[in-house]
């Protein structure tokens, strides 16, 4: 009896999801009935339980010849709708056949128009004659020329210079007096800009938030300003930056200092003062390569692994000698003051030295020579502590250097054996590596070499302080004895 009852309902949850689906199917589909009575979108009545498998079975056939009924109507609907549709192709091939046979007439004109345009330049090439080839010249000359203009310093002054030159050039008319006149007017215009020193305001992209700063324009070979410092601006001519109202742009890495400094000294001359200043013969191409020249990081970093060991080496035996000159300075000091007071210290070298010859002072002279030579043994080594480090810290560091150089010149040589010698700039990071390296190690070494020429001098010179008091010690302790 269960069995037959988990059969029922599962066959009565078959039925409900295959009304579901159709609900659904039919609610998705049926978008076009939107429109009908108020009546026919309201809810269907809830089903009645089915209560055997007789009335489960006829209400499934009953739904199959509702859905059957359905896509019969909904076919009988298409089969309507055929002839409106064909209709409409129709149109659209009518349509469609009518913009062809307009097409094919504007090329038809077109073809026309451009046979008519072909005679019209064969017959003023013919009425020109000699004139011909002086007015295309002159249009040739006209675009270099606007080219030149367009490019050049003046014109982030008096913007614009080249827009007649550059009609005259795109123009298929024949130039009148006027336009002829403009060539040579534009010429003596970037002539006259060439010879002048002026300043001027006007808007430098990356500076004052775009408000106008003033620039010192030496002809069309450099500009500058002092807004916020002495910097070279270069002249920009792109479509963007002319549709954004600049034409002047900071440089990304200013020239060295010297030539800022000259920049600043000339903006801020008085009128008829000579003053030294800087120009750019090339019109920006020199300033340029500064964009292109390593700073010191960057020279640094192309000495690779080797140069940062370098680096290293050189920071740590520096600090360590500085902290060694610094303890023989103190311990200098403190034998200097020993040697002024008759009463022993254990505090410095000199002191214990003397404290040694307290304690053997009743033996024989050759005791107490020996028990000296021996206390001065026992404070050597604390003078010289660390010198051997910084001496070998300033014979590794040259060696270090070497290794980067021969490592860099390896991978100089795999580049050109990959890559061959046409490019000079494959070659040169391996090259920079070699010679980075080099001079890191020279440069760590001289003043390893320093420190630990000053530290051995301390120590010697502690040393033989201590050497001279001793033997000063026995000489007295001699004299007393009457030896």
């Amino acid at each position: 009896m269960k069995k037959f009852m988990k059969i029922v309902a599962a066959v009565s949850l078959g039925a409900s999801l295959t009304a579901g689906a159709w609900a659904q199917e039919d609610e998705e589909n049926g978008a076009a009935e939107e429109q009908a009575p108020a009546q026919q979108t309201q809810a269907a009545p809830a089903i009645s339980p089915v209560n055997s498998i007789s009335q489960l079975l006829d209400r499934v056939r009953s739904d199959a010849r509702d859905a059957q009924a359905d896509n019969q109507r909904r076919l009988q609907e298409f089969r309507a709708n055929e002839q409106q549709q064909n209709n409409l192709v129709s149109q659209a091939r009518a349509q469609l056949n009518q913009l062809e046979a307009a097409a094919a007439q504007n090329q038809e004109r077109f073809e026309q128009n451009n046979a008519r345009i072909q005679q019209l330049d064969n017959q003023l090439r013919q009425e020109q004659g000699a004139f011909g080839e002086v007015f295309g010249l002159a249009r040739q000359k006209a675009g270099e020329f606007a080219s030149l203009i367009e490019a050049s310093l003046v014109s982030a002054q008096r913007p614009g210079r080249h827009e007649p030159l550059r009609q005259l050039a795109e123009s298929r008319t024949l130039p009148e007096r006027q336009g002829l006149d403009q060539i040579w007017q534009a010429m003596l215009d970037e002539m006259q800009g060439q010879r002048e020193v002026v300043t001027f305001n006007t808007r430098v992209l990356g500076l004052n938030e775009g408000q106008p700063v003033p620039v010192t324009r030496v002809g069309p070979f450099s500009a500058f300003t002092t807004h916020g410092g002495n910097q070279f601006v270069s002249y920009s001519s792109s479509p963007e930056n002319r549709l954004a109202g600049f034409r002047l742009a900071v440089l990304d890495r200013q020239p060295p200092a010297r030539l800022t400094d000259a920049a600043g000294r000339l903006a801020r001359a008085e009128p008829g003062e000579i003053v030294a200043g800087p120009i750019d013969p090339s019109r920006g191409t020199l300033l340029g390569i500064y964009r292109s020249v390593p700073n010191l990081y960057e020279r640094f970093e192309q000495g690779g692994i080797v140069a940062k060991i370098i680096l290293g080496l050189l920071i740590f035996a520096a600090l360590f000698g500085i902290i060694r000159l610094i303890m023989l300075l103190m311990t200098s000091a403190a034998i200097n003051g020993q040697k002024r007071k008759s009463t022993a210290s254990k505090s410095n070298p000199l002191g214990r030295i003397m404290l040694t010859y307290e304690e053997v002072r009743d033996r024989p002279v050759e005791t107490i020579e020996l028990k000296l030579d021996e206390a001065i043994l026992r404070e050597t080594p604390k003078l010289e502590f660390g010198l051997s480090f910084l001496k070998l810290s300033a014979a590794i560091a040259p060696l270090l250097g070497l290794l980067g150089t021969v490592t860099g010149m390896i991978r100089t040589f795999t580049q050109i054996t990959l890559f061959g010698t046409g490019d000079p700039q494959i070659m040169a990071g391996g090259i920079s590596e070699a010679l980075v390296t080099t001079v890191m190690g020279l440069i760590a070494a001289i003043p390893l070499l320093f420190i630990h020429s000053f530290a051995a001098s301390f120590a010697r010179g502690a040393q033989q302080t201590l050497e001279e008091q001793a033997a000063g010690i026995v000489a007295r302790h001699a004299e007393e004895r009457g030896v």
